[in-house]
């Protein structure tokens, strides 16, 4: 089978890493690619954002399945003009990508689908905005409406920085949500979703924060453990059939059914799951540890989604043990990144590559925020964070930062619902 990869961060580097150990898969692509993946599949330089340069490159490479891995092309259409070309694609069409495009649109399903979520507000006037913010707090939760690639959120005590942020989206056009406080643990649970078949993976947790004990604005993920030791088993079947299920269903109702890999974030409170948000994508970087324990073919897993099949797949099945995956981060990330710096190391073991490029002279140099993402397995989530933390030892790249506290709260035991 011919694979063609959309994307060119850590979690595209995870999948294309998944799909080499896979047996059906003869041939890899990915486009746009990083420095990384090339070790494992051929890059191509396309724009994912457009479609007919998408459709264009499957056919001279004769894909057999596309995985589309970012929001951006998905909620813009790609999966829609692979599709009507006859493209397998694993990803959902623009109207069902909207449950992560549009917050709104998300609160509009999860009501009618009956799935407990924070209270919200919606502001699109500058005007409305002070009046909203005075019915929220003492923890503001302000997002912007669009794609923020996971830091368009702020949650603070502070109600000057909510306002800041709430106003900072409306001067730019882009409508904000406001939100009640969700209190309690954060999961991310991973559903392959083929219309209203869902098959969950295991569990994980991010770390959204910047800094060791959450502290500093959100990012797009410094790092992720699974399983989760504190959550119970009976929770993960709770969240599939009270949470994804029922969204899973009302899509299908308004005709937009949902075909690839739907991502839950929720709160674990007192009262049970209620979500924080939704992607339509696998999430970064809790991809590259989930996967590091899956054991079932995983190109054969995406096709079956993708072609309509997933009721028919066997079970999934797991690796024991836990994955810890932790991320370099550049100078200055979460704000202007320092790129263009040679990285010693980047080609070691567990090394998954995000923001990476190859210079005039085939050096491996920094080009994103999130440059790479270290990834340590083990029998259990100490062996996985000491691997993973032994690994960072070898890598060397100026001004980088990471966290050094990545499952250990976990580990610790002070995470309890």
């Amino acid at each position: 089978m011919r694979v063609l990869v959309i994307g060119s961060g850590g979690r595209e580097h995870a999948l294309l890493l998944g799909l080499s150990r896979d047996p059906s898969v003869s041939d890899l692509h990915v486009a746009p690619g990083n420095a990384g993946t090339a070790a494992l599949a051929t890059n191509h330089a396309v724009d994912v954002a457009s479609a007919d340069a998408v459709v264009a490159l499957a056919r001279e490479v004769a894909a057999e399945l596309v995985v589309i891995g970012p929001e951006v092309p998905l909620v813009l259409g790609v999966a829609d003009a692979l599709r009507e070309a006859g493209f397998a694609t694993f990803g959902p069409g623009a109207r069902a990508a909207q449950i992560e495009g549009s917050k709104a649109f998300a609160k509009d399903v999860m009501a009618a689908a009956g799935v407990r979520t924070a209270h919200s507000e919606v502001v699109d006037n500058p005007a409305k905005l002070d009046a909203a913010l005075d019915r929220f707090g003492p923890t503001w939760v302000v997002k912007d409406d669009g794609l923020a690639a996971g830091k368009g959120v702020v949650v603070t005590t502070d109600r000057a920085a909510a306002r800041s942020h709430a106003a900072e989206c409306l001067e730019i056009g882009h409508p904000v949500l406001l939100e009640s406080f969700l209190d309690g643990p954060e999961v991310s649970l991973f559903c392959l979703v083929d219309g209203d078949t869902v098959v969950p993976l295991i569990p994980a947790q991010d770390h959204k924060r910047v800094g060791d004990n959450d502290a500093g604005p959100n990012t797009g993920g410094m790092g992720a453990y699974t399983p989760l030791p504190w959550l119970p088993d009976d929770v993960t079947r709770q969240i599939v059939d009270d949470v994804v299920k029922p969204v899973a269903a009302e899509l299908v109702r308004r005709d937009t059914p949902f075909s690839g890999l739907l991502y839950a974030g929720l709160a674990i409170g007192a009262d049970g799951p209620a979500v924080v948000e939704f992607n339509c994508r696998f999430g970064d970087p809790e991809t590259q540890a989930v996967l590091a324990l899956l054991k079932s073919p995983l190109g054969q897993t995406l096709n079956a989604t993708a072609t309509g099949t997933l009721a028919d797949l066997p079970p999934l099945e797991w690796e024991d043990g836990a994955a810890v995956v932790v991320v370099i981060a550049a100078e200055n990330y979460p704000g202007k990144p320092r790129t263009g710096d040679a990285i010693i190391g980047a080609g070691g073991e567990g090394v998954l590559h995000a923001g990476t490029a190859l210079d005039a002279a085939g050096q491996v140099v920094s080009s994103g925020g999130r440059v790479l993402g270290v990834l340590g397995v083990g029998a259990d989530l100490a062996e996985a964070r000491a691997q993973a933390y032994e690994r960072i030892e070898a890598i060397k790249l100026p001004g980088a930062h990471h966290r050094t506290d990545i499952g250990r709260a976990a580990l610790d035991g002070e995470i309890s619902i």
